[in-house]
């Protein structure tokens, strides 16, 4: 009679396992993800800019309670590992390190991550300013909807152009262009947002950000914003017009300040040097929004 109460115990004990792990996990505790899976992925995003032992610990911590708060699935019958959930983890949180889990309240309202085997096909239906409606079909490597999901395309987080080549382990290109960062860039662009508002390159401030003056930050975060958004898009014009050297930042965040925003937490997150000398007034916001231990210097 002891073996079946063995493997009773057995179960409840591994049960106490699991239930252990997802409350290290929620708490952010960083052992709560597994040494030799944190160092595989790890290594599979070696475009990840240096970290001190601690912060990495802070962005592991992160990760763990990232997981623990969303959920991952596939379309189309792909199947979704832990490996493919915490590569997405990692590229998410990593404009957060510095905040801690505090920030990851700016990703609260979703929790659905849908990962595609391809670019993803979405009908559009618009209204011209003439009133004519236009049907079409767009082709999108990943796509952030307020409320959620988060859409992304499994090879584009690869790096796999949408043609079958290559740019660069998990889309960190020679421009600092990330899908993930990029729509979870949306994703903070929109928190906070009333239902229907669009997002516009101008989130939410945290509180460190708002003092003395609220109204004073955000304006300032505003006039940045879009001064540096002017400059890139004469560089974008100068080198489609007239052959100039293509600008650094992703000629895509020339169409709206949401999409600037956007490309420029790309940027931000792969090569802050690099951006800090293309748009150094833009890159000091980013390091106060973000919380970056240079921000005293870089203001």
């Amino acid at each position: 009679m002891t073996t079946p109460r063995l493997g009773l115990l057995g179960h409840w004990w591994r049960l106490l396992q699991r239930w252990g792990r997802r409350w290290r996990a929620a708490r952010g505790d960083p052992t709560a993800i597994p040494d030799g899976l944190w160092e595989h992925v790890r290594q599979a995003l070696p475009w990840l800019p240096a970290m001190e032992p601690s912060e990495e610990l802070r962005l592991r911590a992160l990760c763990a309670a990232f997981l623990m708060r969303k959920q991952f699935s596939g379309a189309h019958g792909l199947r979704v590992n832990d490996h493919m959930a915490l590569l997405v983890a990692i590229q998410a949180c990593l404009p957060l390190r510095h905040r801690g889990l505090s920030a990851l309240a700016w990703y609260d309202d979703f929790v659905g991550i849908v990962l595609h085997p391809a670019d993803v096909i979405a009908p559009r239906r618009l209204r011209d300013e003439a009133g004519v409606i236009h049907e079409y079909d767009e082709e999108l490597a990943g796509e952030a909807m307020q409320g959620g999901p988060i859409l992304l395309s499994w090879p584009r987080v690869l790096g796999h152009t949408a043609h079958g080549g290559v740019t660069a382990p998990s889309g960190a290109e020679a421009v600092g262009h990330n899908l993930v960062i990029h729509e979870f860039a949306h994703a903070i662009d929109m928190h906070g947002k009333a239902l229907g508002q669009a997002p516009d390159g101008c989130p939410l401030l945290p509180a460190d950000m708002l003092r003395p003056d609220p109204t004073a930050a955000r304006l300032r975060w505003r006039a940045v914003l879009h001064a540096a958004l002017d400059e890139h898009r004469r560089r974008v014009a100068l080198h489609e017009r007239f052959g100039a050297p293509a600008p650094w930042l992703d000629a895509y965040g020339a169409t709206s300040p949401a999409e600037f925003f956007a490309v420029a937490c790309e940027a931000y997150s792969v090569d802050r040097a690099r951006l800090a000398v293309e748009h150094p007034d833009l890159t000091a916001q980013l390091d106060a929004f973000f919380a970056h231990p240079q921000r005293s210097a870089s203001q």
